[in-house]
C-alpha cells in the first residue's frame, strides 16, 4: 500500500507545483519508506532549486549511503557540510559530521 503522504506530495508535483520544500518533503518521506533511489531524486532537484538547503543535502547523503554510493556521499556530504557552516545551521552540521565519519571508517 502507498503512503498516503507520498501519494499526496507525488500529486501535488503533478500538477506542476513543484518546489524545493515540496521535493524534500517528497525525498523526506521516501526515505523513511525506504525507497531511497527516488528518495535521492527529489533530493537532488531540492538541493537544485535551493543550493542552501542543509537538511536536503544531509538527506540528499544518508540516501546515496543507503544505496552504496559512497564517493558521492562524501562529496554530497561534505557540500551539505559547508552550508550548513555558512548558515550556522550546528544541528545538521554535527549530524553530517557524524556520517561523514561513518563513512570514513568504510574501507571501500
Amino acid at each position: 500500500m502507498t503512503n498516503p503522504i507520498i501519494q499526496r506530495l507525488r500529486e501535488q508535483l503533478g500538477q506542476g507545483k513543484d518546489s524545493p520544500l515540496l521535493r524534500f518533503g517528497l525525498g523526506s518521506a521516501l526515505f523513511n519508506d525506504k525507497a531511497h533511489a527516488e528518495a535521492a531524486e527529489h533530493l537532488q532537484a531540492c538541493v537544485e532549486q535551493m543550493p542552501d538547503h542543509s537538511a536536503a543535502w544531509k538527506l540528499l547523503g544518508r540516501s546515496l549511503m543507503a544505496l552504496d554510493e559512497k564517493e558521492r556521499a562524501r562529496e554530497v556530504l561534505n557540500r551539505g557540510l559547508d552550508v550548513a557552516r555558512d548558515k550556522g545551521d550546528k544541528q545538521v552540521e554535527r549530524e553530517i559530521e557524524v556520517f561523514l565519519k561513518k563513512l570514513a571508517k568504510d574501507p571501500n
